[in-house]
């Protein structure tokens, strides 16, 4: 199972500065530069939006905004482990909706939460495209289908052990 790398503590404005300027020549820099920082730090640091704003000639509004919109983007470091699952209608018409509900209970978790041990965090995500398998989750980018409360119980030990 593949494991998100420890993030570091407080990332240097040169360190970030670097980062975004070698993103600065392509076209459209914004994605790119997020995605940048998310690698280098395991999410988009509160520091950079400015440094971000004033490089791209953008309001730190805009910058945020963006970052806001596209989920995949973080703003405080992910745990070790990521259980994505699936909120899209295929999957809630097949008992999704209760299972999640069911699942961060048993996590002690909300949307987008990380457990006090870093070990977890449980995201929603809008279409796996395993429709015929649902309902579907995915932990660590491996997706798995066809979830009932055996599995989930499985999945929680799987990403605590």
């Amino acid at each position: 199972m593949t494991s998100t790398p420890a993030p570091s503590v407080a990332p240097a404005e040169a360190e970030i500065d670097a980062l975004i300027a070698a993103q600065l020549h392509l076209e459209g820099p914004l994605l790119p530069i997020f995605h940048a920082l998310q690698e280098a730090y395991c999410h988009v640091p509160q520091a950079a939006l400015s440094r971000i704003a004033e490089a791209l000639n953008l309001t730190r509004a805009e910058v945020h905004g963006v970052m806001s919109f596209y989920h995949d983007f973080r703003s405080a470091p992910a745990g070790r482990h990521v259980l994505k699952i699936c909120r899209a209608e295929a999957c809630q018409s097949m008992g999704g909706a209760a299972l999640a509900d069911r699942l961060l209970a048993k996590l002690g978790l909300d949307w987008h939460g990380t457990t006090p041990d870093g070990k977890v965090t449980v995201e929603p995500v809008y279409c796996l495209g395993l429709c015929a398998c649902a309902p579907a989750a995915m932990v660590d980018n491996k997706v798995r289908g066809r979830l009932d409360d055996a599995a989930c119980d499985a999945l929680i030990a799987e990403v605590r052990a």
